[in-house]
């Protein structure tokens, strides 16, 4: 296990932020699904294997789009929002 230095305080809603430059050192994307692991008093966060929605984080009936996943209901909702259908 590597020490980054870096320390971060819990929110009231029990949430952190990963700091930009360990999230691209990772390669951890934008609102990409992560896993949450425990061992012992170790919290893990793993990139998630199961493709999901990156709006909704939904593993049910996705289509790959540009190394995307997006849901047929997110699709629907954008084509609706632009006018589309």
């Amino acid at each position: 296990m590597t020490n980054t230095g870096i320390a971060r305080q819990l929110d009231k809603l029990g949430r952190i932020t990963l700091p930009i430059e360990l999230r691209k050192s990772l390669g951890f994307a934008d609102r990409e699904t992560l896993e949450i692991y425990t061992e012992d008093d170790r919290i893990i966060l793993k990139k998630s294997s199961t493709p999901a929605d990156i709006f909704t984080g939904s593993t049910e009936d996705l289509i790959e789009f540009e190394g995307k996943s997006v849901s047929r209901d997110s699709i629907q909702k954008l084509a609706k929002l632009a006018g589309l259908i």
